[in-house]
């Protein structure tokens, strides 16, 4: 296997995260399962790592209910259509994808946009899947315009996404490191002992301090110089994995070229070497 798993057991629930390797960015997608069901969330960036959750997830005996795609970077949702389940998402989210159109993943495998449109919307507020309530939140600004939070409250597990990286390079690209700060100090909740993040395997609570300080020292150490940025936040978290995700940043920020095939996992699928 490639990728990492990790697994809590919270009860009636058991959290499966699968961790895709460096190269692919660990990116995390979350199996929940259920009493009776499994709900996965998000889709990985390459088709290959997302055919290995599924094949992971088949091993578990129980039917696929659904796969919720928290937002619209194509890291996190490329793999969609392998899933072979309905695809839930916010409305926002679901059209932000549909902008994006066709697209390719890291290996050059095509991602047609027609095999990851969502099918559902989900609308803030509590659903209760085969028993356990999940409370669904809306969230603008910070790492994204706008993504889903999930809460399982009965648990203690809050579903972060890229709310929360977990020791790993956070992409700064959208330029919102205050509000990502706010979200972050209102999330930060002990009821919550499970934190899961969309990059990295499962965190505690105390993953929002650490997520605050790397913002904290993001902001100190942006400049006017990509490259000189990169080196320093490296320097500062030497043990942090996915570096390339500062390069996917700073192809924001500062307009600096990606190696060829490299835009394939842009947040926004854009082409490589320009500026936003």
């Amino acid at each position: 296997m490639r990728g990492t798993i990790a697994v809590i057991d919270k009860g009636n629930v058991r959290v499966h995260s699968y961790m895709a390797p460096d190269n692919a960015l660990n990116v995390t997608t979350q199996l929940i399962e259920t009493p009776n069901r499994l709900i996965a969330v998000d889709a990985q960036v390459r088709v290959a790592d997302a055919d290995e959750v599924v094949a992971y997830a088949k091993g578990l005996g129980k039917p696929l209910d659904r796969l919720i795609v928290t937002h619209a970077h194509p890291d996190h949702y490329h793999g969609a259509g392998h899933f072979e389940a309905p695809i839930h998402a916010l409305e926002v989210v679901r059209d932000q994808m549909a902008a994006r159109g066709d697209l390719q993943d890291p290996d050059g495998v095509p991602v047609p946009a027609a095999e990851t449109a969502p099918t559902h919307l989900i609308t803030p507020g509590t659903e209760v899947i085969d028993g356990v309530p999940f409370v669904f939140e809306a969230v603008s600004g910070g790492e994204t315009s706008d993504q889903l939070l999930i809460r399982l409250p009965e648990h203690g597990v809050l579903v972060a996404q890229d709310i929360v990286y977990h020791h790993t390079h956070a992409f700064v690209g959208n330029n919102d490191i205050a509000r990502w700060q706010d979200i972050l100090q209102a999330l930060s909740d002990p009821a919550y002992d499970t934190v899961l993040p969309g990059h990295g395997l499962p965190a505690g609570p105390a993953v929002f301090a650490e997520m605050a300080e790397y913002l904290k020292a993001a902001q100190e150490l942006l400049g006017d110089d990509g490259q000189a940025y990169k080196q320093a936040i490296i320097e500062r978290f030497p043990s942090y994995g996915s570096p390339f995700v500062i390069d996917i940043g700073n192809y924001y920020l500062f307009g600096t070229p990606l190696q060829t095939g490299a835009d394939r996992v842009l947040p926004d699928g854009d082409s490589a070497g320009g500026t936003r």
